[in-house]
């Protein structure tokens, strides 16, 4: 069984997972860094082929993972928007929803400048994220096997609390 962490950027998906596959001993996978890796930059997939293209390589990457067994995945923040992707990571694995406030992804996400869905000349980054959590977190709860609320725990509390829950499983 595969532990998929989802929400959105900001939320500690990369960091979370990386202390999983430490305290497991599992390998961990990010799906956009296998991206940049097989594509290059996703700002730049963004910028010259469009969301849409960016979202077929999701799947595509979401195709090779999910064959596998045992693995951490950390997915892109809209990974899971797309039900295709949900029914192939669901059949080997259990998503576990990283929910965060807005305030603090903003305090997180300020500064970053990587994030093509943060680049937006008509909203300011707070209002871009807060539209998109509206957006998505109905999502994210829907398919979510479990919800850990990360706002002022640590990283490594946040993976143990996923560590317990995968071991009741």
């Amino acid at each position: 069984m595969n532990l998929i962490l989802c929400g959105m950027m900001g939320a500690g998906k990369t960091t979370i997972g990386i202390k999983i596959a430490d305290l497991t001993g599992r390998r961990w996978y990010d799906t956009d860094e296998l991206i940049v890796d097989k594509h290059g930059k996703i700002s730049d997939i963004f910028e010259y082929y469009g969301e849409a293209h960016f979202r077929k390589l999701e799947t595509e990457i979401v195709k090779e993972l999910a064959q596998k067994d045992n693995l951490i995945i950390s997915t892109g923040g809209g990974l899971v928007l797309k039900t295709e992707n949900n029914t192939l990571l669901q059949e080997n694995g259990k998503i576990v929803f990283l929910r965060a406030t807005l305030e603090t992804l903003a305090k997180r996400l300020k500064v970053d400048g990587n994030r093509p869905l943060l680049q937006t000349s008509t909203e300011s980054i707070r209002d871009r994220l807060e539209r998109l959590l509206k957006e998505r977190t109905p999502v994210y709860e829907h398919v979510a096997d479990y919800i850990v609320d990360v706002d002022g725990k640590t990283p490594e509390a946040i993976a143990k609390e996923i560590v317990t829950f995968a071991d009741r499983k």
